[in-house]
């Protein structure tokens, strides 16, 4: 048992997110974002995992969500794993899938949230891609399958 740690304090909690890598041949779907987080940079299809869902329920869903496509859960295949601090202000555990296979043609779902959908050669990714995606697509093209990003005891 940890002293000084309850179990209803935020600072204990964990945000698990779930991100989609879109991927057609040598190319990378990313969306721009609006609003407060990331307004104006590019991020991919992802969100929060929702209570009693499985990851990969919650990464189909994200995507169907965001751009409307529909990706069978034994057509995402876990890529990478990241624990992020400072990325808001609990910690995050990014679990980052990826498909190559889904129903339906990319589009803006979410023009509240998202202000363009695009595609990108892997190897000539935007200028502007949030930091905390960022490090999962780059880890994810270098066939890592975890990192931990933003902590002070690992730079």
């Amino acid at each position: 048992m940890v002293t000084g740690i309850r179990e209803d304090d935020p600072g204990c909690r964990t945000v698990v997110d779930v991100h989609v890598l879109l991927v057609r041949g040598d190319r990378l779907l990313l969306i721009r974002r609006r609003g407060r987080y990331g307004g104006g940079m590019w991020h991919l299809p992802s969100g929060k995992l929702d209570a009693g869902e499985s990851v990969l329920a919650a990464a189909a869903r994200e995507a169907e969500e965001e751009v409307g496509v529909v990706v069978g859960l034994p057509d995402l295949r876990h890529v990478h794993t990241l624990h992020v601090a400072g990325s808001g202000p609990v910690p995050r555990l990014g679990l980052f899938f990826e498909a190559r296979r889904w129903v339906g043609e990319p589009v803006n779902r979410e023009p509240g949230k998202c202000s363009a959908v695009e595609w990108f050669d892997r190897d000539a990714l935007p200028d502007g891609v949030i930091p905390y995606p960022l490090a999962g697509i780059r880890a994810y093209l270098d066939g890592v399958p975890f990192a931990v990003l933003g902590w002070a005891d690992h730079p």
